[in-house]
């Protein structure tokens, strides 16, 4: 005779369903924008029932909020270990290009100018911090005086992105953006041009 599963076992189920809408929202929100996904072709890509989306998430909207937050929370530890700015960026474009897919889910939100389930507060009080943190390396002298810190950090996000948005350029240029060893040599090359932005160099 079958048992009914105890409370811990129900937590891991509900748990690792809430991952896989999570993981199947990405890709679908990222190939087609907020507007353009659809729960149901979110829910078959998990494997789960649609209205699992809703008891789960409250809906569409709450699920692309809960992929934003689960980004945000997981931020910090892309950084571990980089102290210079060429190590911040090269560590970016490492995260950007071994998990391409959140890259155009962001990507998507420019291009659609559709933020309809996003947090404009919350992106705005990241970057924010961000811009804040390139001051305070310019003023230590890791970012030339001459160079406006929120154009360079708008810049230093674009070498860390490139690979995703224009794979077609780096194949022209001969390079493999698949290839296994990409993403490690990338983040070093990002690194080493960032170190040049340096005052005095």
């Amino acid at each position: 005779m079958r048992r009914s599963p105890g409370p811990d076992e129900r937590q891991r189920d509900a748990e690792r369903t809430r991952q896989q809408l999570l993981d199947a929202a990405v890709i679908e929100f990222g190939a087609l924008g907020f507007s353009g996904a659809r729960v149901s072709a979110i829910a078959d890509r998990a494997g789960v029932n649609k209205q699992l989306i809703s008891y789960y998430f409250g809906g569409k909207e709450g699920l692309y909020r809960a992929v934003a937050d689960r980004w945000r929370a997981g931020e910090p530890a892309v950084t571990d270990g980089a102290g210079t700015l060429g190590e911040v960026v090269g560590a970016y474009a490492r995260a950007a290009i071994e998990q391409p897919d959140l890259l155009r889910l962001l990507i998507r939100e420019g291009v659609d100018r559709d933020t309809a389930g996003g947090d404009a507060d919350a992106q705005y009080e990241r970057f924010q911090g961000v811009l804040a943190d390139f001051r305070r390396r310019q003023s230590e002298g890791e970012l030339a005086g001459d160079l406006d810190p929120a154009y360079a950090a708008l810049a230093l996000f674009g070498i860390s992105a490139a690979p995703v948005v224009f794979p077609q350029l780096a194949r022209a240029l001969g390079l493999d953006p698949e290839g296994g060893d990409f993403a490690a040599q990338y983040a070093e090359q990002a690194a080493r041009l960032v170190s040049h932005l340096q005052a005095g160099q």
